[in-house]
């Protein structure tokens, strides 16, 4: 996709350059994808709320106009299914398991869920897919905080992506022009 990406861009960069040569600045994410793992319970939440939108997002991708963009899309759209699944039962086995592995998932679940705001443009089918895993592992859905955090897809992120980036480019930036 990040190939795509640099050719619909027309600025010449391919996608090691989009991937390894940005700053943070340049990023245009949602927050959640950011945020430090506090525990097993924080990667399963996060991938069971990224899965679930990224399984949405590329099944439209796959129906729309652009021909590659379906062709990536399609492609996609079959391994978020994994990952939603994936998550969908280890958010059940969690949370519906040992009082200590309920109480991190519900503490993930809490500490996550302000960031989702930022995530979907289509909330009803997302909450349909997440409410139905937070149902079937006996966990409630928190409430939508009246002021959540944003910014990450206009450039403002957290300080997390910056160390995240720093870690991810460093052998790229070390070793800059060499092809892998």
């Amino acid at each position: 996709m990040l190939t795509y990406a640099g050719e619909l861009e027309g600025a010449g960069r391919d996608e090691d350059a989009l991937a390894y040569l940005r700053g943070p600045d340049e990023f245009r994410n949602c927050l959640l994808v950011e945020l430090p793992d506090e525990d097993f319970a924080w990667a399963i939440t996060r991938l069971l709320f990224l899965s679930a939108h990224q399984w949405l997002r590329y099944g439209e991708l796959a129906a729309g106009p652009d021909p590659r963009l379906a062709e990536i899309a399609a492609r996609a759209v079959k391994e978020s299914a994994y990952h939603l699944d994936h998550a969908r039962l280890w958010t059940k086995r969690l949370g519906d398991g040992t009082p200590e592995s309920r109480r991190r998932m519900t503490a993930a679940v809490a500490g996550l869920w302000p960031f989702t705001l930022e995530l979907v443009e289509n909330r009803a089918a997302w909450l349909e897919i997440v409410d139905g895993a937070l149902a079937d592992a006996t966990l409630e859905r928190p409430a939508d905080p009246a002021d959540p955090p944003t910014g990450g897809r206009a450039g403002r992120h957290t300080p997390h992506l910056a160390a995240l980036l720093e870690e991810m480019q460093s052998l790229h930036r070390a070793h800059p022009g060499v092809t892998w």
